[in-house]
């Protein structure tokens, strides 16, 4: 048997967040069964969430779609093949507006760090695309106001600028230089330069294939969107019953110098997804939460929590992936207090 067909025998782990969501059911079974009319009223707030958002997410969806099916995401390796602070801007210029995460995107990052392109622009792009993306900035403009969603999508930004001239910095250590591990996920994942040679076609109703991309893409994010929204906007209708208001000031509260801090180092890690995190901190705030606990929040939950870093360990070595968890860390944090200081 060849090495190739034992990695295909190789079990699949499991997928955590079918798991997460399989509780979720779980546990609103129960609920319905032990307190109905709690139940019936969580889900009849989920169902007008839900109608109060579809008039701003439905465009993100088509947006996104349209990103895919048109070939446009192949462009974004273009961008880092420039001088560095050309790319490193570009980068996280791309970033903050793609729908793409660390996930979907790694192929594409890891050939291009494979074929010798810098880890400035790489990590400029990584710290900036897990934030924010067209469906996330509708939702959140519909969940926590424009002004929020306009300051996330500014602060996405921002990080991939900080965190990319910040690893300018290392350019020529041998780390940075050789920043992918030598296992055989990277080599593979090296070898799929996702996108890469795909043609731009804004007109992609003229090939089939692309039409099926856009209905495919669509259809997924529709899906991923109903599938974290609506256990998330029952556990807001949860946190408005048990939360008395101004509760939570003392914790993350606009007079707690700890609150940004604390919403980094201890509400991020346990950030499940950034659809689900958007009613989940609007509750956080009606709660007592300030302004700039939930932007550093936000930033932070995607790109320090487990969901936002395991996409990049298991190919990055350990002081380039430490660098990123700084990196992340610090841009959160800065993110926080500005926004609380501007807003």
């Amino acid at each position: 048997m060849t090495e190739q067909d034992n990695f295909a025998a190789t079990p699949k782990p499991w997928n955590v967040s079918h798991v997460l969501y399989g509780a979720v059911c779980v546990a609103l079974v129960v609920a319905i069964v032990l307190w109905p009319g709690h139940a019936a009223r969580a889900l009849f707030f989920a169902f007008r969430g839900l109608i109060d958002v579809a008039p701003l997410v439905i465009p993100g969806i088509l947006l996104a779609a349209w990103i895919v099916a048109s070939g446009a995401d192949s462009q974004i390796a273009r961008a880092f093949e420039r001088r560095t602070i050309p790319a490193v801007l570009a980068a996280s210029a791309i970033g903050s507006i793609t729908p793409v995460c660390g996930v979907t995107v790694l192929p594409l990052m890891a050939g291009l760090l494979a074929a010798g392109v810098p880890l400035a622009p790489i990590m400029a792009f990584w710290l900036s695309s897990p934030i924010t993306d067209p469906a996330m900035l509708a939702t959140t403009a519909a969940t926590l106001g424009f002004s929020f969603a306009v300051g996330k999508t500014v602060a996405a930004f921002g990080l991939g600028i900080f965190g990319g001239f910040a690893t300018a910095l290392c350019a020529n250590r041998r780390w940075a230089l050789n920043a992918l591990r030598d296992n055989r996920l990277a080599k593979q994942l090296s070898a799929a330069r996702c996108g890469v040679g795909r043609s731009f076609r804004p007109y992609f109703w003229a090939e089939a294939e692309r039409r099926r991309s856009f209905v495919s893409q669509a259809g997924a994010t529709a899906r991923l969107i109903l599938i974290c929204l609506v256990p998330a906007f029952a556990a807001e209708y949860v946190l408005n019953a048990a939360l008395t208001p101004g509760s939570l000031g003392a914790y993350v509260g606009e007079d707690s110098w700890w609150a940004i801090p604390a919403a980094v180092f201890v509400g991020a890690p346990a950030y499940i997804d950034g659809y689900a995190a958007l009613p989940l901190t609007r509750g956080l705030i009606d709660g007592g939460m300030s302004e700039g606990a939930a932007m550093a929040f936000l930033v932070s939950g995607g790109v320090v929590s487990i969901w936002g870093a395991m996409a990049i360990f298991p190919v990055l070595k350990l002081k380039p992936f430490a660098l990123y968890l700084l990196l992340a860390v610090l841009g959160s944090l800065l993110a926080g207090y500005a926004y609380e200081w501007l807003a």
